[in-house]
C-alpha cells in the first residue's frame, strides 16, 4: 500500500500540484475568514467549503470548472439554512437529510457538475451537524462559505491554474447498456436506503454523532457502480478510519487543539487527502480521519471515547451501504466489468487506427487524445475489477484471471504509448506492413468484443522498426487476452 501511494506514476506531477494547490487555497481561505472576523466555527466551515470546492469540481474544461465552482453556494446555502432551521426538530431534520442524500446522488445524471453540486449539498448538511449549526449562526456561516469558495476559486483559476496549459482530459461515460439516468436512479434509491439504515442504527449508537454513519454510507457510494466496487470501497473506508484513529491516539490526542501544531498537521492531512485520492482510498480516508480528529481537538471535544465512537459509526455506515447494494436493485460486478473491458479494447483499436493515420501522413490525425481516453478507460477497468483482485476475495481462479487481464491491458497501453511516440516523430514513415498489422489489431479487438475467434499471433523475432515492433507487441497482448477472458470456469470477464 505504501508503494502504491509513493511510487505510483505522477505524469506531469499533476497529483503533487493538485495537493500543493489545495494546501495553499484552503490555507488562504481560512486566513481570509479569520481576517473577516469569523469565529472558530466560521473558520472551520470556511476551510471545509474551500476543501470541497477544490476537491469535488471535476469538469473537463477550466470554464466548466469555474461555472460549477460559482454554483456551489447556490446548492449549499439553502441546505445549510434547512439544516440550521431543523436543528431542534429531529424527525424533520432526519427526513430532510435523507432527501438530500437521494437528491445528491440523483444529480449525478447531469455529469460532473451534478455530481459536484450533489456532494457539496450533502456535505453542507453534514457539516451543519458536525458544527451543531443553529439559525443564529447562519449569517457568519454564509459569509464564511462565500469568502472561502471565492478564495479557493481565485487560487484555482487565477493564481495557480495549471490546467490551462494541458488538454482537457477525456472522461469516459457510463457503461453502455445501462445509461447514466438508470445508474443514478438505481444508486439514489440504494444510497437513500443505506443512509436510512445508517441514520437509525447510528442514532441508537450515539444521539450526538449519528451523522458519521450517514456520511460513511454516502462516501462509500461515490465513484462506484457495482455491488463489488461498493463493498470493496466500504472495506477500505473502515480500514482507513481504523488506522487513522490509531494515529489519532498518537498525534491528535497529544496535540489537544494547540493552534500551531494543529495547523501544521491539518495542512499535512489536506495534502495527503488530495495527493492520495487518485491512488488509494484507504490512505485518503486515513488523512480524512486524522483531519477530523484535529478539528475536534480545536473544538475541545476530542477524547479516546470519541475516537472509538467514530469507528463504530463508520462500521454502521459501511454496513448500511453493503446491505443496500446487496439487496436493493443490485448490479453485479461482472456485468460492469465486462462493459468496461470491452470499451477499453475498442479504445485500443481507436488509438492504433489514429496512430496509423498519423504515420500515413493523414492531415489532422492525432492519437494523443485517444491515449488519454484509454488511460481513463483502464482506470475504470481497475476500479471495476478491484473486487475480483482483492486479497480477501475467496475466488482464487477468478482473481488470477482478473490480474492476468489487467497485466495484459497494461501491456496494450504500454505498446500504444510507444506507438504514439513513434508516430509523433516527423521522420517516421508508413509502409504496407504497418497497415497489415493495424488490420490484425482491429480483427483481434473485434473478435474479443464480439465473440469471434481471435487470430493467433505469429511468433518470431521482434521487428526492428519501432512502430512495427509496438504493433507486434500489441498483437501478442491481444492474442494472450483471449484465454483469461474466455476461461470456461466461472463467469466471464468480457466478451464471449
Amino acid at each position: 500500500m505504501l508503494k502504491k501511494v509513493f511510487v505510483s506514476p505522477d505524469p506531469g506531477r499533476s497529483r503533487l500540484r493538485f495537493a500543493a494547490r489545495a494546501v495553499l487555497g484552503i490555507g488562504l481561505a481560512v486566513a481570509v475568514c479569520g481576517l473577516a472576523g469569523t469565529s472558530l466555527v466560521g473558520a472551520i466551515i470556511g476551510g471545509l467549503a474551500a476543501l470541497l470546492a477544490l476537491f469535488t469540481v471535476t469538469d473537463a474544461t477550466v470554464r466548466g470548472q469555474a461555472l460549477t465552482t460559482a454554483l456551489l453556494p447556490v446548492a449549499g446555502l439553502p441546505v445549510l439554512t434547512a439544516a440550521a432551521a431543523l436543528h431542534d426538530l429531529p424527525v424533520a431534520r432526519d427526513l430532510t437529510f435523507l432527501a438530500v442524500v437521494g437528491a445528491g446522488v440523483y444529480a449525478r445524471r447531469w455529469g460532473p457538475r451534478g455530481h459536484s453540486l450533489g456532494v457539496f449539498a450533502f456535505m453542507t448538511f453534514f457539516i451543519a451537524q458536525f458544527l451543531h449549526a443553529t439559525t443564529d449562526r447562519l449569517p457568519e456561516m454564509y459569509a464564511a462559505v462565500l469568502l472561502s469558495v471565492a478564495t479557493a476559486a481565485a487560487v484555482r483559476f487565477g493564481l495557480w491554474c495549471y490546467e490551462r496549459r494541458r488538454p482537457a482530459p477525456a472522461v469516459p461515460g457510463p457503461p453502455a447498456g445501462t445509461g447514466l439516468a438508470r445508474i443514478t436512479t438505481r444508486q439514489a434509491v440504494q444510497a437513500t436506503a443505506g443512509a436510512g439504515f445508517a441514520l437509525v442504527v447510528g442514532q441508537l449508537v450515539s444521539g450526538d454523532r449519528w451523522y458519521w454513519a450517514v456520511g460513511a454510507t454516502w462516501w462509500v457510494f461515490v465513484n462506484t457502480t457495482s455491488r463489488g466496487e461498493t463493498l470493496v470501497r466500504g472495506f477500505r473506508r473502515v480500514l482507513g478510519t481504523v488506522v487513522g484513529i490509531g494515529l489519532g491516539f498518537l498525534i491528535a490526542v497529544p496535540v489537544a487543539g494547540s493552534p500551531v501544531p494543529t495547523a501544521v498537521l491539518a495542512a499535512a492531512c489536506v495534502f495527503g487527502i488530495f495527493y492520495t485520492a487518485a491512488v488509494s482510498y484507504t490512505w485518503m480516508m486515513l488523512c480524512v480521519t486524522l483531519l477530523a480528529e484535529l478539528l475536534y481537538g480545536l473544538l475541545g471535544v476530542l477524547s479516546p471515547g470519541l475516537l472509538a465512537l467514530r469507528i463504530a459509526e463508520t462500521g454502521v455506515g459501511a454496513l448500511g451501504a453493503a446491505l443496500a447494494v446487496l439487496f436493493v436493485l443490485p448490479v453485479t460486478t461482472h456485468a460492469v466489468t465486462d462493459v468496461w473491458i470491452q470499451r477499453a479494447l475498442r479504445c485500443v483499436h481507436a488509438c492504433t487506427a489514429e496512430a496509423a493515420a498519423r504515420l500515413a501522413g493523414t492531415e489532422g490525425a492525432d492519437p494523443t487524445p485517444r491515449v488519454a481516453e484509454l488511460e481513463q478507460m483502464l482506470g475504470r477497468v481497475r476500479l471495476s475489477v478491484a473486487p475480483l483482485v482483492h486479497p480477501l476475495s475467496p475466488m482464487y481462479g477468478r482473481r488470477r484471471r482478473a490480474r492476468r487481464v489487467l497485466d495484459l491491458l497494461d501491456d496494450c497501453a504500454r505498446e500504444i504509448r510507444g506507438l504514439v511516440a513513434v508516430a509523433a516523430d516527423p521522420e517516421a514513415s508508413h509502409d504496407a506492413r504497418l497497415a497489415a498489422a493495424c488490420w490484425r489489431v482491429e480483427a483481434a479487438v473485434e473478435a474479443l468484443t464480439g465473440g469471434g475467434s481471435v487470430p493467433a499471433h505469429a511468433g518470431g523475432p521482434r521487428a526492428a522498426e519501432p512502430a512495427l515492433a509496438h504493433l507486434h507487441g500489441l498483437e501478442h497482448a491481444l492474442a494472450e487476452l483471449a484465454a483469461p477472458l474466455r476461461s470456461p470456469s466461472g463467469s466471464r470477464l468480457a466478451g464471449a
